[in-house]
């Protein structure tokens, strides 16, 4: 696979990263995935291939919670996406997961995302 875009970049760290990173029923994998203007969560476990939580910047519930200045596009709207996903899981029981950042280096809105989980209740 020859890196000619960002994306493709992307791609080949995410695919270097799934080798390592599996997410099981009682720890799900944690992905995040940043487009341009959103943020989005999801907790997989990869042995069923089921989404258990999903979250993300586009929701009407997570807009409507956002503090003022705060949207998709920034580490206000990455903050509230992760708690929120952090709330559903622990409804479910799920305290542990395993971050998956999706290629993506770790800080900005993926870091934001990380911490909110964390200060909600997750560990990881």
């Amino acid at each position: 696979m020859r890196i000619k875009t960002k994306t493709d970049r992307r791609e080949r760290i995410h695919l270097r990263q799934r080798k390592k990173v599996t997410g099981t029923a009682e720890r799900p994998r944690l992905a995040v995935f940043r487009s341009e203007a959103h943020i989005y969560v999801q907790a997989i476990d990869d042995l069923t291939g089921r989404t258990m939580v999903s979250a993300s910047s586009l929701e009407p519930t997570i807009k409507g919670a956002l503090e003022s200045g705060a949207r998709g596009s920034n580490t206000a709207g990455a903050k509230a996406v992760g708690r929120a996903a952090a709330e559903r899981l622990l409804e479910k029981g799920i305290k542990h997961v395993v971050f998956d950042r999706g290629g993506f280096l770790y800080h900005g809105r993926v870091r934001a995302v990380a911490e909110a989980a964390r200060e909600a209740g997750l560990e990881f």
